[in-house]
């Protein structure tokens, strides 16, 4: 499947990478470099991850990184896997 990284996930990550960098510059490049690493390699099996439990969708799945929840949407009928966001302890 082809993973697509949406905007919102880029404006995401980047708040979170400047949010570690106030205290940690090098940890920060290297929490988004071996993030999306991961990605491009865990996605590969995209049904692997359990649902999301901010979607009531089984297409929607948590990728967990870190303490950090990815949230992505499978589209079976174009076989791309959206990344639609990442957050921290934030419940609806």
């Amino acid at each position: 499947m082809k993973i697509k990284l949406t905007i919102e996930f880029s404006y995401d990550l980047n708040d979170i990478v400047h949010f570690i960098a106030k205290d940690k510059p090098i940890a920060a490049r290297k929490f988004k470099n071996e993030l999306i690493k991961n990605l491009k390699k865990d996605l590969v099996n995209p049904f692997h991850f359990k649902k999301s439990i901010y979607f009531d969708d089984g297409d929607y799945r948590d990728y967990i990184f870190k303490g950090y929840i990815t949230i992505i949407k499978i589209d079976l009928n174009s076989e791309i896997v959206h990344v639609i966001g990442i957050l921290k302890h934030r419940l609806f």
